[in-house]
């Protein structure tokens, strides 16, 4: 009997042991997040400004994660067709994110049915930068300056139309909020993405473009003519370009974005996200590709970007309920 309940004593102490080694392996296991390839949605058609961004900051934290991070493009709907999938659709494991930016948290104050509260849907990782707005004619456009675009708007009401990437994204906001201080009156003409924007003006499909910096190639190269920037001061690619402030409106619209994902994210897997994309932000590299553009660096760490969602929220449900802009009539 002795014999007996010594061997069973091993056993057990084996199964114990056994036990207490497996937890850790459990843990190991978890700790060695990315072991399979991650996918970053953009949610605009390749080569806009926060396309080339995202992706150099996707190639720079494959490098360092030592898994691939794959750029997906999922452009339309004013830049929120991905926005249901990370809020619903997607597992929390950190292998699938995509970029945040105000048209997600707008959205759900333009229709009478919203598909997800950006304040609690989505795990936010890091806020990263912002862009380069302005408006932009073609060279040979009769306008040589905003004022004179103005002026002829008003004389002409509905006459003039403009690009942007979307209906109610920042861009569409903002000169509808222009127009309604000016008492002026445009017509919009939504595209999928800015870069093709910029082929609708060149092309003479429309008067002129507001959006984000893909325009700046063609001014530089003489294509078209900027009239306006919308910075707190004026960009130095083109210092003889007037900011909005400078034209008599208090508006500074700079639009940041950031990472964000799913709800409910692991903070181990989250921390380490931001730390990657954090690094991948301030390289040389991206640093290098945000001047091609002139996107400003707008750095938050999860818990401020958090912060920032909760309160950009706000000011977008009151800018929405001011203008009166709906999306479903």
């Amino acid at each position: 009997m002795s014999h007996a309940r010594s061997e069973l004593s091993r056993r057990h102490a084996l199964m114990v042991g056994a036990g207490i080694l497996a937890v850790p392996a459990v843990s190991r296991a978890q700790a060695r997040y990315p072991d399979r390839p991650i996918r970053l949605i953009i949610p605009w058609t390749p080569g806009s400004s926060s396309d080339v961004q995202l992706r150099n900051l996707a190639d720079l934290a494959s490098r360092a994660l030592g898994q691939p991070v794959v750029a997906e493009n999922r452009s339309g709907a004013g830049g929120t067709l991905h926005a249901l999938t990370l809020a619903r659709e997607a597992r929390p494991d950190g292998y699938t994110i995509g970029q945040m930016h105000l048209s997600v948290v707008r959205r759900p104050y333009l229709v009478r049915t919203p598909q997800w509260d950006a304040t609690t849907d989505f795990t936010h990782i890091i806020g990263l930068t912002g862009w380069l707005y302005g408006i932009a004619v073609k060279a040979d456009s009769p306008f040589q300056t905003f004022r004179e675009m103005i002026t002829y708007a008003k004389a002409n009401p509905g006459k003039l139309s403009f690009a942007t990437s979307g209906i109610a994204t920042t861009n569409h906001l903002a000169m509808e909020d222009i127009a309604a201080r000016e008492g002026a009156s445009f017509t919009h003409v939504p595209f999928r993405g800015s870069s093709e924007g910029v082929t609708g003006v060149l092309s003479g499909t429309v008067d002129m473009i507001a959006d984000s910096s893909s325009w700046a190639p063609q001014v530089e190269a003489g294509g078209m003519r900027l009239l306006c920037v919308w910075t707190e001061e004026r960009v130095g690619r083109f210092p003889t370009v007037p900011t909005l402030k400078e034209l008599g409106h208090d508006m500074v619209v700079t639009s940041p974005y950031g990472i964000s994902g799913p709800p409910r994210m692991d903070p181990g897997i989250v921390r380490t996200l931001h730390d990657t994309l954090k690094e991948g932000l301030f390289s040389a590299e991206n640093t290098r590709v945000r001047g091609q553009f002139d996107m400003p660096v707008a750095y938050l760490n999860t818990e401020q970007y958090q912060d920032f969602i909760v309160r950009r929220a706000a000011y977008e449900r009151e800018i929405v309920n001011r203008l009166g802009i709906r999306m479903d009539g």
